[in-house]
Order: structure tokens, then sequence, then C-alpha cells
């Protein structure tokens, strides 16, 4: 065996184990680990808390959306609800004005973006928890009163809610929820350990002294914020009892989506480069879980660039593999929904997808962070 043969082959497998790590055996590890448990002390608790909305013309959520917040079983002398709007140009200030007898607040604010609403809905809060929600989900009545119930816990700083993700119509609504069952069986894993890293930013509750002002480039607040609790030595959970439901996504809005979060990701170990230190006690996680997700399509260019340089017939029965994996992800765009090949070919398209979405991410370093930031489409 040549020196450049063997330098193939090592430049081949290296990538290959990482992939078969972050994909396989992190998830296999992170079950074991989570077998310990380290639960969270709940009990009964009612501290005052203030409901920040924030939102940019929401006119076909809100309405909605103040229905399902004042329908909420907990006591409402408790609760103080405030939307913001961020510059809306639609009839989002009327519709959050028709329920000012029931007490909700509006705040508007020229166009600054989403950290900008936040931050000043967080100034204007006057309640012991901040409840943070965004327009499009509805709450299910006994979440709130379930989300309290961690804060009788002292260890805990920040509780997210569970997404639901109503069923979807066709095969890729389909396979994006199932991949958004997968993150939350991740989190709710790491949430047993200790902690997960940011919150479900679409409805998830901070004690209000643990709030911090959010940089307005950020994309990722729902990071930002609870991760400076974090530091400080408080738990980040997910309960799971309590519930909050979306509409699915198609694919193309899921990209866009994962677009930013990832680009988010940069943002945050910039703003926090004691992630990747021993000052983060859940260091091996997030390697293993969110700094590997950024560098998973980078090995699998890694493998397709080295198995070019295998011995044969070893380089075209791998090239010739890979070459059927993505070329399954491209003919799916015209198998029809039904068709039996489709639940093979979706799920690759959707993780194809997804890989090309953490590539993407990187022009964050090249591009204005708000260039990245684009309203999740759904089908209502």
């Amino acid at each position: 065996m040549g020196l450049g043969t063997a330098l193939s082959i090592a430049v081949f497998t290296i990538p290959v184990l990482f992939l078969l790590y972050v994909l396989f055996g992190y998830p296999i590890l992170l079950r074991w680990a989570a077998r310990r448990g380290n639960p969270v002390q709940r009990r009964s608790n009612e501290p005052e808390v203030s409901v920040v909305i924030a939102v940019h013309n929401g006119e076909r959520f809100l309405d909605q959306k103040l229905r399902s917040v004042l329908a909420l079983d907990y006591p409402r002398a408790k609760m103080e609800i405030l939307v913001v709007s961020d510059g809306s140009t639609d009839r989002t200030v009327a519709i959050a004005e028709q329920f000012s007898r029931e007490g909700v607040q509006v705040l508007e604010l020229p166009r600054g973006g989403k950290p900008r609403a936040l931050n000043a809905g967080i100034a204007a809060a006057r309640g012991e928890i901040l409840v943070l929600t965004d327009v499009r989900q509805t709450l299910a009545a006994n979440s709130l009163r379930l989300l309290m119930e961690n804060f009788a816990d002292a260890t805990v700083g920040a509780v997210s809610a569970e997404l639901v993700i109503r069923k979807g119509g066709t095969e890729e609504e389909a396979d994006v929820g199932l991949y958004w069952r997968y993150e939350c069986w991740i989190r709710g894993c790491l949430s047993g350990i200790d902690s997960i890293f940011g919150a479900t930013g679409a409805y998830y509750c901070l004690r209000r002294e643990l709030a911090v002002p959010i940089p307005e480039h950020i994309l990722l607040d729902d990071m930002y914020l609870p991760l400076g609790a974090f530091f400080r030595g408080y738990r980040l959970i997910v309960d799971p009892r309590a519930h909050m439901y979306d509409y699915p996504t198609a694919l193309d809005a899921e990209f866009r989506r994962k677009v930013r979060t990832l680009a988010g990701n940069y943002q945050v170990i910039r703003a926090y480069p004691e992630l990747l230190s021993f000052r983060n006690r859940m260091l091996v996680h997030y390697v293993s879980y969110k700094a590997a997700r950024l560098l998973l399509p980078f090995a699998l260019i890694a493998v397709l660039a080295a198995s070019f340089g295998l011995p044969d017939p070893w380089n075209w029965i791998l090239l010739s593999a890979q070459a059927v994996f993505y070329g399954s992800a491209a003919v799916d765009l015209w198998i029809p929904s039904g068709f039996p090949l489709k639940k093979l070919t979706s799920p690759i398209r959707t993780f194809v997808t997804l890989m090309a979405a953490a590539l993407c991410a990187v022009s964050v370093f090249f591009v204005p962070s708000d260039r990245l930031w684009r309203p999740t489409e759904v089908r209502k």
C-alpha cells in the first residue's frame, strides 16, 4: 500500500467515524446518560407572570393566539399580557387592541427586529417570571400552570414547553415532523441530565432577574437569553407535560428556518465562547450535539472527496453508493405523493436538505444577519 493510498484511507475513515458517532453513537450515549436522571423538584406554584408576544405583521394568527393565552388555566390577576408590535403594517395592533378589556396591553415600536422588540417587552414587564411566546403557536390550557411548577425548584432558570406539530398532509411535512420529534427526544434527554442549550423559542419561561439585553443582530434570542442563565449555574429544561401546537412546515420553509437557526449557532458560539470550554458543564453534549451538527455537511463532503482516492474497487463501490443516495434525494422531487418509493426517497431528501442548510449557514460570516431572517411559512 502506497503512502497516497494510506492517506486517502485515513482521510476517508476519520469523517466516516465522525458521521457514525454523531448520527448513531451519540444518541446511544445520550440515552444511556439520561437513564441516571436528575429530576426537577416540581410543586404547585403561582408566581406573577408577564406574557410577552413579539410580533411583526401577525394578523393571520394573533386573534387565535390571544384567545389561547386568555384561556390558560392560571389566575388572571397574576397574568400580565404584552403584545409588542415590531413595526407591523397590517391589522396586528387593531386586533390586539380588541382585547384591551381583557387586560391585553399593546406596545408599538418602529421596525427594528425581534431582539429589539423582546428587549422592549422585557423592560416593560413587571412579572416575576417572563413568558415569551411567538404569535403562531396555540397553547394548551394547562401548560402555563405546569411550566410554573418547575420554578418551585430553585435550580431551574428557564423552562420550555413541548412543541407538538400537527399532522402534515404531505410526505415531506410528515418527514419534517418526524425530524422534530427526534429533536424533542434529544432535548428531553438533555433536560433530564441537566440542561438543553437554550429554549424552545415559541413558548418558554425565564426568571425575570436572569434576563439580559439581547444584541440586535442575534438570530437566536431563544439561545442567547437562556444561556445567560445557564452560565450563572441555572438549569434550562423542557417540560414534556406542557404543550403548544403548531402547523406543519414544508421542506423549503424548513430549509430557510434551518439556515437561520444554524447560522445563529455560529453567532451564539461567538457570544458565549465558554460553550467550548470546561466552563460548560455540558461540554461533551454541546460538542456532540450542537457543534457537531455544524460540521456534518463538511464531513459528508470530505467522505465524497476521499472516496476518489481509495483503491479499486472500493472507490467505485462507495462513489456509486453516494451517487444513488444523493440521486434519490434529487429524484424525490419528481416522485408523486403516495408512490411507494417515496417512503424511502422523501426522508433522504429531507436529510440532504438539512445538510445543505447547515452548509449555507456559514453565510452568516459574509452577509448581514437580518438577510437570513425569514418568517416560517406554514400551511394553516
